[in-house]
């Protein structure tokens, strides 16, 4: 799942703030008792206009509570504006593996990173329960009233404001690792964004409705907004719901529709590492002929003949079932491909370099002088050999991460023959300085 940074519009006063903030909970609150009686007045619930003004009153009820604060504000920005507002409570706690503080007040939770600034924040006490989706149908209903759709351009801006304030929600709900409830706001928001007369599609928040209905292990719920999207022809980066779904159809039980994403998804993206190794996964368990792997790739392979990427994705379905002569051919086609393809160089180089490993593990545990001594030779046969693929691949990408990658493993393979030689040397001295 993409993750993005919460960003609440709320404009900043620099004001006295703990009189401001009450004053502007007071006041929304009173504003939406007076916009909510309108609503339910029958001389005034046939008009457009009542129903803005309470939808606009359940927004403001809704911010409200959070007062002068947002995500990305210092902690001096926020000390500022908050005036004599002071935490209750103060604690250390840790959110998606990062630290932070929780600066606990009467009607919200904030949490602040590392850099002092605001990360999170969560009400805790809003004005009025379901706020948004009240908001949702008093928008709605105002637009029902408006058949020449003289305020649509006004609609659609608070439709739109509603899906945003849906996701920040459920952002929030993720961050605090209640997936249920994600799922459901990133629902509501894709449904709050294509309602009338906004009507917008918009698959990403409905992927990620699903994604953490199936991080929160919800998988009916999962599988059924996933087969959602796939109908609105949004299958996720790379195919990525259909290794979802054969997960979901796994845990179900049903390994024949399991199979049937897996081969379905790897027809349209066969470089899609997810789905490879679900397929790979599959047959070793299953016992079936993983044949059936290199006729799905083959048939690839006629629509892109000259497709480098398809012939490591080969490479790595050899290596896999442990058929290393047949990986390395598949690796080295590769570069015979296009020799700015940096990735069958890496194939090939990691591949030389585990199996220097594994053969160094074998004689680690070999008590006989002879062999020990016969295993070693192996071992840094093929320790050296994974040197040229790793330094061609170092020369043709151009990006850095992997070039970082790369050198790690350049410095480690030639750390071991820096003694041998000058040249060794010069590579372990080059490739440490990187």
């Amino acid at each position: 799942m993409k993750r993005i940074f919460l960003v609440l519009a709320l404009a900043a006063s620099l004001q006295v703030a703990n009189a401001q903030n009450a004053k502007s909970v007071a006041a929304a609150k009173s504003a939406l008792e007076k916009a909510a009686a309108a609503a339910e007045n029958p001389k005034q619930n046939t008009k457009m206009a009542t129903w803005l003004k309470y939808g606009q009153a359940l927004l403001d009820a809704y911010a409200a509570p959070a007062g002068n604060v947002w995500v990305g504000m210092t902690e001096q920005e926020m000390m500022l504006l908050g005036g004599a507002e002071k935490p209750a409570t103060e604690e250390q706690v840790i959110l998606d593996g990062k630290p932070m503080r929780k600066l606990s007040y009467s009607n919200k939770n904030v949490f602040v990173n590392q850099a002092g600034q605001v990360a999170l924040i969560q009400v805790v006490s809003p004005i009025i329960p379901d706020a948004l989706d009240k908001a949702l149908d008093a928008f709605k209903k105002a637009n029902e009233l408006d058949p020449n759709g003289q305020k649509s351009k006004e609609i659609k801006d608070a439709l739109q404001k509603i899906g945003t304030s849906y996701v920040d929600d459920a952002y929030t709900a993720y961050t605090l690792q209640d997936n249920a409830l994600s799922s459901k706001l990133f629902e509501k928001a894709f449904n709050a964004v294509g309602s009338a007369p906004l009507s917008q599609l918009d698959t990403n928040t409905l992927y990620n409705a699903g994604f953490t209905a199936f991080r929160g292990k919800d998988y009916a719920r999962a599988k059924e907004i996933f087969k959602k999207c796939a109908d609105y022809n949004y299958v996720g980066d790379m195919g990525d719901i259909y290794a979802k779904l054969s997960t979901i159809a796994k845990e179900e039980g049903n390994l024949p529709e399991a199979k049937s994403y897996l081969e379905t998804g790897f027809q349209k993206f066969p470089q899609s590492q997810g789905i490879l190794i679900g397929l790979i996964n599959y047959y070793l368990e299953s016992g079936e002929d993983s044949n059936r792997l290199f006729t799905l790739l083959d048939d690839a392979k006629k629509n892109e003949p000259n497709n480098p990427s398809l012939y490591n994705v080969e490479g790595d379905i050899h290596k896999q079932l442990g058929q290393i002569d047949e990986a390395i051919a598949a690796y080295t086609k590769c570069g015979e491909i296009d020799p700015s393809y940096e990735r069958g160089y890496i194939g090939l180089g990691i591949l030389y370099y585990d199996n220097a490993v594994d053969i160094q593990e074998k004689a680690n545990a070999e008590l006989d002088d002879a062999k020990y001594r016969a295993l070693m030779v192996d071992f840094e046969k093929s320790l050296k050999a994974c040197i040229a693929p790793f330094e061609k691949a170092y020369e043709v990408t151009t990006s850095d991460n992997l070039k970082a990658g790369i050198a790690e493993y350049l410095k480690n393979a030639c750390f071991r023959f820096r003694d041998e030689s000058p040249e060794y040397l010069e590579k372990y001295n080059k490739y440490s300085g990187k």
